[in-house]
């Protein structure tokens, strides 16, 4: 898997991880397993702060283990923060911090104001190849960050929208669609997860004619679960599948609504 394609695949695992905490616990920690054809990839574990005057964090660490560890190290560090508003979490900073093998590290910062993107910032910046398709002025507004931008009150009809995402250097639109119920059980929760199909479509911010994009783009099977925490009222991600060219990655919540 190329250098991009890792960023975006760990973009990815972040934007699906994030899982709040409720006002009244201030403080919350979930963990996350990575899979690649059933055998482990990467670990993950996020902490949420939410404070009384309704700003909040989401600060996230993700790590290759087991097989990838064997092919390079990943690391990662992401964070948003922001302030709850109209039973949405609207981010105002966001950040990722990436590494692979002895590859220099890569740091994506984004700002927001109101549900648009003021300032995106790569650093060090890439060299981008002629058929770069850029990201437009356009693409900058209504969009959501790619942690809390999955976060959705308890009363939201969650598989029916189109979620506007940019990780700093891809725009990508997520489209869900209801797909029914399932049973899911981990530390934590044991109940029915809401299953949305995905459809992934990218925008801009990529190289056109990458194979692991079209290849994500023209699947039918990646699906996002959604178990909703009843003390913060809000659905999160507790499964994900997404297909890849070398297998099925699925992330599985191993905690889910545990105080660390």
């Amino acid at each position: 898997m190329a250098h991009s394609g890792r960023r975006i695949f760990i973009s990815a695992i972040a934007a699906l991880l994030a899982i709040p905490a409720s006002a009244a616990e201030i403080q919350h920690r979930t963990e996350y397993r990575v899979a690649l054809a059933g055998l482990p990839i990467a670990r993950a574990a996020f902490l949420t702060q939410i404070e009384d005057d309704h700003s909040y964090k989401i600060a996230g660490d993700i790590n290759s283990a087991g097989l990838a560890d064997l092919v390079t190290t990943i690391s990662a560090k992401t964070s948003v923060t922001g302030v709850v508003r109209n039973d949405r979490l609207q981010a105002q900073k966001y950040s990722l911090y990436y590494k692979s093998g002895k590859r220099k590290a890569r740091v994506y910062e984004v700002s927001y104001r109101n549900g648009n993107i003021i300032s995106a910032t790569t650093t060090p910046m890439p060299k981008r190849p002629k058929n770069w398709i850029d990201v437009t002025p356009r693409d900058m507004r209504s969009v959501l960050d790619p942690i809390s931008g999955l976060v959705f009150t308890g009363d939201t009809k969650v598989c029916s929208q189109t979620l506007p995402i940019f990780d700093g250097e891809t725009r990508m639109d997520l489209v869900l669609s209801p797909k029914g119920d399932e049973d899911f059980s981990t530390n934590g929760f044991k109940g029915k997860a809401t299953v949305c199909s995905v459809r992934f479509v990218p925008r801009s911010g990529y190289k056109k004619g990458r194979k692991d994009i079209d290849y994500l783009s023209k699947s039918n099977r990646m699906e996002i679960w959604f178990a909703k925490s009843d003390a913060a009222n809000v659905y999160a991600p507790v499964y994900v599948r997404i297909p890849t060219e070398y297998g099925m990655v699925t992330i599985t919540a191993v905690k889910y609504g545990s105080n660390s």
